[in-house]
């Protein structure tokens, strides 16, 4: 086929403007070098990976988290990358160890630049086996514990007219998907805070970027725990969070995370199928909950209400089909912290 010069002409004009945009989105990126970063559930799983691609930013990265063994094999192995963080045990849903940790790193490292909102927990199972402890712990994490970190960070921000607040949601906190209601739950209040904080802010010079993302390959439904008819509820939100098609690569995540930070995008939301639900339920919320009642005549049925943790039923399936659909996250485990020390 010949291109005629009109054809040429807006070939180049059109590579050109992409050139532009290129470039003008390089230009927006910030410099993350000696900025002080502190993540909340930076221990193993997506938080792990946030230190990471942080520390190779050239950012001062400092992380929490309750379990004192969990911040010694992390800082173990991004150490032995060649990464150097500064590890805090604390509990974020308690607002005098929040207040201590801000303390000491800010007197260790300097004030906060980017407080990373990820620590997070997951129970999953029938709305019959919830009692008002799970959603009392799905707040006090994900909703509280946000909401201390950034009350003891943001004064500083707004003295110095500059900061970001990174909170990490879930799709869940768009569209509550039936087992996982107080999860949800915790989630949606998590991002009407982090938005509404975003229009508040902005004007004052602190950036608020509110991360919707959907299932990740980190093997963290080794560290959830699980109630009612619990192999069966464990088999499928393992299978939901390992499948390539379905689940992201926690790296690539990570790293559009990062990149969302350094450009200040209000509200990334990762993966193709996190996208598509979001949108459709945004034009169809009827008919998304309709869809979603559907599903959950699928999901397995109430049982013993008593909860156990992922990696203990793991081991419990005999099943090698299982054992092959999981490999991607289950290598994820191993690989980003989320699983058990071994026995030594």
């Amino acid at each position: 086929m010949t291109l005629n010069r009109n054809s040429l002409f807006w070939l180049a004009a059109a590579g050109s403007a992409l050139g532009v945009y290129v470039l003008a989105r390089r230009l927006r990126e910030a410099d993350l070098r000696g900025q002080v970063i502190l993540i909340t559930g930076g221990s193993r799983g997506l938080g792990f990976l946030l230190a990471r691609e942080f520390a190779r930013e050239g950012a001062r990265v400092a992380f929490c988290a309750r379990d004192p063994e969990e911040l010694r094999r992390a800082q173990a192995d991004l150490e032995a990358r060649g990464v150097e963080v500064y590890p805090i045990r604390s509990d974020v849903a308690d607002s005098d160890q929040v207040a201590r940790m801000i303390d000491d790193v800010t007197q260790s490292l300097g004030p906060v630049d980017i407080l990373i909102n990820n620590a997070g927990i997951m129970e999953v199972g029938p709305i019959q086996t919830m009692d008002l402890e799970n959603f009392k712990r799905a707040m006090d994490i994900m909703f509280w514990g946000p909401l201390h970190t950034i009350r003891a960070v943001l004064p500083s921000m707004l003295e110095r007219k500059t900061g970001t607040i990174v909170n990490i949601t879930s799709i869940g906190g768009k569209i509550s998907f039936p087992h996982l209601v107080p999860y949800c739950a915790a989630k949606f209040a998590m991002i009407g805070l982090s938005e509404g904080l975003h229009a508040e802010l902005r004007s004052q010079g602190v950036k608020v970027v509110t991360v919707v993302p959907g299932f990740m390959r980190t093997g963290s439904y080794q560290q959830a725990f699980f109630a009612g008819n619990q192999k069966q509820e464990f088999e499928w939100f393992a299978l939901g969070a390992s499948l390539p098609l379905v689940s992201m690569d926690a790296v690539r995540a990570a790293r559009q995370i990062v990149r969302a930070v350094k450009i200040g995008e209000a509200q990334p939301i990762l993966s193709l199928p996190a996208n598509v639900i979001a949108r459709f339920h945004g034009l169809f919320p009827g008919t998304t909950n309709r869809l979603l009642a559907l599903v959950n005549h699928f999901l397995p049925a109430p049982g013993a209400e008593a909860f156990a943790k992922g990696r203990d039923l793991q081991r419990e399936i005999d099943s090698t089909l299982f054992q092959e659909a999981t490999t991607l996250g289950n290598d994820a485990a191993a690989r980003f912290q989320d699983q058990e020390a071994p026995e030594v």
